[in-house]
């Protein structure tokens, strides 16, 4: 993947959002702690059941979020709870926007009974990487999003065909960081099948998100320099030490930026 000429000019955002993944428990699965976590965050990417998520974690998700007044995002993603998501399907563009209206409805449900909605949409694992170039996909995933509700905002990779696609559709597109993940020469992220793909030393991470809030661009695990333009910055709900991260990432934003805040309750 080339540089987008986008990711030339880096663009420092004075308030930042804090995303996370929520509700990726299954029956008797137990994934991180959602209940720690939703008190750091400010956006919540909760999972809507097809790489993880089952109707009582989608509901406690939801109340969670309500009930600590963060937003609430569908993260949605191909039909794969054996590989968590992160396996790509190559599914027609038809299916998979109807694969996404279902969980987008099915979230959304859980949203609205727990006092609050759905206000944005992120894909997961293999689909948040496919729609980074896949036209087919990344039309589908926000034809679904547009057809359900066009006020949403679509949170992705910058330079993405899913946000180019989002903001020629008239959806908000919100260009996102990871405090947890290594980044590659191209602006990519290094895959998780090799080492070090997953940042877990709380000095290397602070120090990642002090330089995107700063807008000095990310170190790449070759060295070199990426901009790295982002309103929103991701904490993996499932990294190990997740929470304590989360409170690094914040603090570290809160030191640097002017605070941390929903992009969802920000003005485009």
């Amino acid at each position: 993947m080339k540089h987008p000429e986008s990711w030339a000019r880096i663009m420092v955002v004075p308030v930042i959002d804090l995303n996370a993944d929520l509700g990726e428990s299954f029956g008797r699965w137990t994934l991180g702690d959602d209940a720690s976590l939703i008190e750091v965050i400010s956006s919540a990417n909760v999972a809507c059941g097809f790489h993880a998520g089952d109707p009582s974690t989608l509901r406690r998700s939801c109340q969670l979020a309500v009930g600590a007044g963060v937003a609430i995002g569908a993260q949605v993603a191909y039909r794969d709870l054996a590989g968590f998501g992160r396996r790509f399907i190559d599914v027609a563009p038809g299916e998979l926007r109807d694969d996404v209206l279902y969980q987008l409805g099915a979230l959304d449900g859980f949203a609205r009974t727990a006092g609050g909605r759905v206000t944005y949409l992120k894909p997961h694992g293999a689909l948040y990487h496919a729609v980074v170039g896949n036209e087919g996909q990344a039309k589908a995933v926000v034809d679904a999003v547009h057809s359900f509700d066009p006020t949403l905002a679509v949170l992705g990779q910058p330079g993405s065909l899913l946000l180019k696609e989002a903001a020629a559709a008239g959806l908000r597109a919100v260009p996102e960081a990871f405090a947890d993940r290594q980044y590659t020469a191209d602006g990519g992220l290094l895959s998780r099948s090799l080492p070090g793909a997953v940042l877990t030393d709380e000095a290397v991470i602070a120090e990642q998100v002090r330089r995107l809030v700063t807008g000095e661009g990310v170190v790449a695990d070759d060295g070199s320099i990426v901009p790295v333009t982002a309103e929103s910055i991701c904490v993996h709900g499932d990294t190990p030490g997740a929470v304590r991260i989360a409170r690094v990432v914040r603090d570290t934003v809160e030191a640097s930026a002017s605070g941390v805040r929903a992009f969802t309750n920000v003005s485009s």
